[in-house]
């Protein structure tokens, strides 16, 4: 909840024509839809960044889930949709504080993405040592810490199967493959 707070404070005090990289509201709308089934996503808030960086809001949604653009600043096209615990767990992340307790989430990475280092959830990019993972298109089970026992955890791991990422970390989360 307190993203979504954030979201709408940065669209209020900032508007909401300003996608990153000059990148206009519609195209950012589109490229956000892709993460999840349209049955998902044609009525989900959908989330895209400003010129700073900072979350904006394209559109409100109607039907409790979210969808985010492509940040910008990652190094491979990365749309994502969520469901509200995925956002509580989301701003947690971001946040750097504990996930909400008993809220497991799920969110849709439909169109894949350059993801991220594998143990450390804050890495900006690539680099020597910190396990980087691409992946095709993937379903997250999010803050369900306790129920990933027996699924791999190591630092660089099949993506062609579910594993879990970020292991050790309170933002450990199952990656599930859909294709």
């Amino acid at each position: 909840m307190t993203l979504r707070v954030t979201c709408v404070a940065l669209c209020v005090a900032g508007g909401l024509a300003h996608p990153a990289y000059g990148q206009s509201a519609e195209d950012a709308i589109n490229n956000a839809v892709t993460a999840a089934p349209a049955a998902v996503s044609a009525e989900a808030t959908v989330y895209g960044f400003d010129e700073a960086g900072a979350m904006i809001t394209l559109r409100e949604g109607k039907n409790g889930w979210w969808c985010m653009a492509d940040n910008p600043g990652s190094p491979g096209n990365d749309p994502m949709c969520g469901d509200a615990n995925a956002m509580e767990w989301a701003g947690a992340w971001m946040g750097k504080t504990d996930p909400p307790q008993g809220k497991v989430g799920f969110m849709y990475m439909l169109a894949g993405g350059s993801d991220s280092s594998n143990t450390d959830p804050y890495a900006t990019g690539p680099a020597d040592g910190n396990h980087w993972v691409t992946t095709g298109p993937h379903v997250m089970i999010v803050n369900a810490t306790g129920l990933m026992a027996g699924y791999p955890d190591t630092e660089d791991p099949d993506t062609a199967r579910p594993y879990v990422m970020w292991p050790g970390t309170p933002y450990a989360h199952l990656m599930v493959p859909v294709q």
